[in-house]
This record gives C-alpha cells, sequence and structure tokens, in this order.
C-alpha cells in the first residue's frame, strides 16, 4: 500500500497470483497497480496448484500405477497447469548466465525465446531431480509423497517475493518490471504461509526442507546480483524450479 509497508491482504489477490502464476481457467480481477500487493499469495496459489498435482498422484497411486510412472504423472500435471513458465524460466536463466559474459549479453540472451545447450541441461537435471525425488516420496507412501507435493509448491513460490522485495528489476520492461516492487511485509506474509504450511503438512521434516529452500532462494539471489545486478521474470521462474527441487529432495530423503 502507498505509504505503509503494511500488507493488503485481499482475498482477490489470490485469484491474481493464480493468474499470474498458473494456466487454470480463472481471470486476475485486479487492478494492474496490485500486482506487487498480490505477492503474497504466491504460495497460495502454489498450494492450490501442489494440491491438484498431489490429487492426481493420489488417484494413480490408488489405481496400481507404478511410483516412478506416477511421478511422471505428477511432474506433467505440474507443468501443464502452470503453462511450463517456471521451467522456461530457469532455462532462459541457464542460458543467459551460462552463456554470457556481460550484464548486457545475459540479459540479451534471456529474452531470446531460443533455448540453447545451457538451458537444455537445466531442464533435464532439474526434471530428473524431482522426478527421481517423486519417485522415492511414492515408494514410500502415498501420503507423504502428497504432503511433500503441496510444500515444495507452496514454499518454492513463497520465496519468489523474497526476491522481489530485495533486488530491484534488472530490465525497465518485462514480467518483473511490470508487477513492480514488493514490501518486505508482503514477502513476509509469502514465507510465512509457506513455513506454515510446510509445518502443517510435513511436521518434523519441515526444518530441513525449509533451510535447503531458503539456501536455495539466497544462492539464486546472490547470483541474480552478481551477474545481471537484479531480479526478472525468468530468475523468478529458476528460482522457484530450483527451491522445488530443494525441497523434493530434503523430504524425499
Amino acid at each position: 500500500m502507498p505509504g505503509t509497508d503494511r500488507p493488503d491482504l485481499d482475498p482477490a489477490h489470490i485469484r491474481q497470483a493464480l493468474a499470474l502464476l498458473s494456466r487454470l481457467p480463472v481471470t486476475s480481477g485486479g487492478a494492474p497497480h496490485d500486482a506487487a500487493r498480490a505477492a503474497w499469495a504466491y504460495p497460495v496459489a502454489g498450494l492450490i496448484l501442489g494440491g491438484l498435482a498431489a490429487l492426481a498422484g493420489l488417484v494413480a497411486h490408488w489405481l496400481g500405477m507404478a511410483p516412478a510412472l506416477t511421478a511422471v504423472l505428477v511432474l506433467g500435471v505440474m507443468i501443464l497447469s502452470t503453462g511450463a513458465m517456471h521451467e522456461d524460466g530457469l532455462a532462459d536463466t541457464a542460458d543467459g548466465l551460462g552463456g554470457g559474459w556481460t550484464r548486457e549479453r545475459r540479459l540479451e540472451i534471456m529474452k531470446d525465446s531460443h533455448i540453447g545447450t545451457y538451458g537444455v541441461l537445466a531442464l533435464i537435471l532439474a526434471f530428473a531431480a524431482r522426478w527421481a525425488a517423486l519417485w522415492m516420496l511414492f515408494q514410500a507412501g502415498p501420503g507423504p509423497a502428497a504432503a511433500a507435493i503441496m510444500v515444495a509448491a507452496t514454499v518454492s513460490r513463497g520465496m519468489m517475493p523474497a526476491l522481489m522485495a530485495t533486488l530491484p528489476p534488472a530490465r525497465s520492461s518485462g514480467l518483473s518490471h511490470g508487477v513492480g516492487q514488493v514490501t518486505p511485509a508482503t514477502a513476509w506474509v509469502a514465507a510465512g504461509i509457506g513455513i506454515a504450511a510446510a509445518l502443517i503438512l510435513t511436521g518434523l521434516q519441515a526444518p530441513w526442507a525449509l533451510i535447503w529452500a531458503g539456501g536455495a532462494m539466497l544462492v539464486m539471489r546472490w547470483l541474480a546480483q552478481a551477474t545481471i545486478g537484479g531480479q526478472t521474470g525468468d530468475i523468478l521462474g529458476a528460482t522457484q524450479q530450483v527451491a522445488e527441487v530443494a525441497v523434493l529432495a530434503s523430504l524425499a530423503t
């Protein structure tokens, strides 16, 4: 809110977050200037998306599908429900940070719609890591697997507002710039929702999952600041992916 750091927790922001972060048939229902205020709802959108993926996994398990194939199905639901926007951010970030030697060149590569070697490899590694973790989780039991899916989707999206609050947009256009500056209070609310979800759904396993997710976010923040001097929509998407891998891996071991 202008002139204050108090977060505006309008329930309509949940719909706005889903419209931005997913391909679910919802309308934003908010004015453009509300986009930064709605960032607190990113983990709520993640909980909804994770719930859909977890439900698909539970149904597949009930039908007798093997854990490895159930993991593939869950990943497919997660990708389809978001239009692979976070995966696209990961690929563009890997290409830009890996293939450019100057700030300008990195941003230019990240804006290019073509995918390069670094992007392909990043997608393969991230997909393989999530698939292996989900396979192990479904082998352990459908309940823990469903909880882990929802926690990973929630906590990883709860990390995104932290970058938006502590790093300026790296360019004067694009998705992140259009959303605007997120206040620290809004970022703390988002983080709090992720922490609460982790504690409720995974109990004593939550601290390690949160530590690994926070560490992943801090690494991505350091990389973004050191290489392009700020954050972009691609950086945010990559952060979500890396944090999701960290949470799933920590809960699977």
